[in-house]
């Protein structure tokens, strides 16, 4: 059952799912349709499950679940990454690698893998002031308080020499 996200309790479920590329605005459209028809049907042993979603800087797929009454079972969780995964083929993108490191430069949102990311620290051309992207959160209020973050917060700071 698809909700508004605002609606949703802080101690909400959230899975980041971060493109390695920006979506383009007609994909976000699609991916939009694709999401809120998928959550309007997701169901756990026929039960409706109380979901939402926000799609933000073009590029992150973020949705969230109310589980204050009943946590959701894994056959659910493998329903939505078997969507998520649908949506990574038909999109030709990468949504499912949590080693990959997206960060703030400027006003740009960059991805890049880990080995690459390590060799920017050591160029300088990223500091210890970069927001990254801390996509192991678990809850909508870590969502709003420790997604983007500075690396010196981040598990990303034990690549800063």
């Amino acid at each position: 059952m698809l909700v508004d996200f605002d609606k949703l309790p802080n101690e909400a479920k959230i899975w980041i799912f971060q493109s390695s590329r920006k979506f383009y605005p007609n994909e976000i459209e699609e991916i939009t349709q694709q999401v809120e028809g998928f959550l309007s049907t997701w169901k756990d042993s026929g039960e409706p499950i109380i979901a939402s979603y926000k799609i933000k800087y073009k590029r992150f797929i973020i949705i969230a679940v109310d589980q204050t009454l009943d946590p959701i079972s894994v056959n659910a969780i493998d329903d939505c990454v078997g969507f998520i995964f649908s949506l990574q083929h038909t999109y030709e993108v990468e949504l499912l690698d949590k080693l990959n490191v997206s960060f703030k430069q400027g006003e740009y949102v960059q991805y890049k893998d880990l080995k690459e990311f390590q060799k920017l620290i050591k160029k300088k051309a990223v500091s210890a002031k970069t927001i990254v992207f801390n996509n192991l959160i678990n809850t909508k209020l870590e969502l709003e308080s420790n997604w983007e973050i500075p690396i010196t917060e981040s598990w990303h700071n034990r690549f800063l020499i």
